[in-house]
């Protein structure tokens, strides 16, 4: 690629990361501003995981975007990117056990309010994706597909998505008969598979296997 192509490129991508900042810079004067995202609503195994993070506005973090349209090798990359220039960045956790126990949505919420109350700073306003979570005091911005148009969430979701498929790569070697490495939980075919030939795993979640064994 030619210096002027990539200088192109460079101009695009600061132009698109200024159309996904139109909420930071709308809330700018709250204070600081965190995104919130989750990954791991829809699997039938292992833990749900939220992200929050605060973006410092003068670090710059190129190619943010919702986690599930970048490739996990940039995921990755981004995901170290992040921890390095944030103000501040924390996950909340709920394992599969308590996602059975209090459901999908609840658990959700838990991990997010998990995720927040962790962070050395606390935020003025949260930026969210689509939702809104109880028994936080803090201003609340609900943004349907916020990870696609919030940097704070994509970063988020970034944080999430990372963190969780690290967990399910874990989770593969102490149980590799069902490949959690690859569909990391989702119900794919092969897992559908596996879990009818062979049975739910500790980390399966019985509420959304019913289906199936």
């Amino acid at each position: 690629m030619t210096e002027e192509k990539k200088q192109e490129k460079l101009i695009k991508e600061r132009l698109r990361l200024e159309e996904m900042s139109s909420f930071e810079k709308e809330y700018a004067l709250y204070g600081f501003l965190c995104g919130i995202d989750e990954a791991g609503r829809g699997p039938l195994a292992g833990p749900v995981v939220a992200g929050a993070v605060i973006l410092d506005k003068n670090k710059e973090i190129l190619y943010l975007n919702d986690s599930k349209k970048l490739s996990e090798t940039k995921r990755e990359s981004l995901y170290d990117e992040i921890l390095e220039k944030a103000i501040a960045v924390e996950i909340g956790i709920v394992g599969p056990e308590e996602i059975d126990e209090i459901n999908i949505l609840q658990a959700t919420y838990k991990a997010m309010r998990e995720a927040v109350g962790k962070l050395k700073i606390q935020p003025d306003v949260l930026l969210n994706d689509a939702v809104t979570i109880p028994g936080l005091a803090c201003t609340q911005v609900p943004i349907i597909k916020g990870d696609a148009k919030s940097i704070s969430i994509a970063a988020a979701s970034i944080i999430a998505k990372v963190t969780r498929d690290r967990i399910m790569k874990e989770y593969d070697y102490l149980y590799p008969e069902y490949g959690f490495a690859g569909h990391k939980g989702y119900g794919t075919k092969e897992h559908i598979a596996n879990l009818r030939e062979i049975g739910p795993s500790p980390i399966h979640r019985r509420t959304f296997i019913r289906n199936f064994v």
